[in-house]
């Protein structure tokens, strides 16, 4: 997938609502040199609203993102769910300081609308990743058999055996 296909042809349209629908995978990121992403199937839908002004864009995405586990380093399926609006107005030349607004040249007839998608769809992605089979408990591996025996031990004798001054404190607190 080349960011070419994600170049929006506005020229010939009609005024008015116009929808475009994309599917994103993990080419799309290699595209721009990201390689943390094992895979990737998102469904990605486009609503372009042209004006005589401007172009207004409202980008949806939903699907999966296969990454690995920040805990295990075990892949698995992050789903994701964003969306993103996108104003294009036209100007002297191009401009995208903004975030939210887009300023090209008025003899273009199109927008390439790649670089909004790779971003909106790396911070969809949580930042610590953690697989859901950690969380409850259901996940098998061996990094996690090898985390719980590595863990501290607590000795129960250190618990049973007090300080005998500390006892006499104790007493103060609980004869009250």
């Amino acid at each position: 997938m080349k960011k070419k296909e994600f170049s929006v042809p506005f020229s010939g349209l009609k005024q008015g609502k116009h929808e475009f629908k994309y599917v994103v995978n993990k080419e799309f990121f290699e595209s721009f040199g990201y390689t943390e992403f094992n895979d990737a199937n998102v469904n990605l839908q486009v609503l372009l609203n042209k004006m005589s002004t401007m172009l207004e864009f409202e980008l949806q995405a939903e699907g999966t993102i296969n990454v690995d586990c920040d805990l295990t380093s075990e892949p698995y399926d992050q789903q994701i769910n964003s969306d993103l609006e996108l104003v294009v107005k036209f100007g002297e030349e191009f401009n995208d300081d903004d975030d939210e607004i887009l300023i090209i040249p008025h003899g273009e007839h199109q927008v390439n609308i790649a670089q909004y998608v790779y971003e909106m769809l790396v911070l969809a992605v949580p930042q610590k990743r953690i697989h859901p089979g950690v969380e409850d408990g259901t996940l098998d591996s061996e990094v996690l058999k090898r985390l719980e025996d590595l863990q501290p031990k607590e000795k129960k004798e250190n618990k049973e055996e007090t300080d005998p001054r500390w006892d006499v404190l104790k007493k103060l607190i609980t004869d009250k």
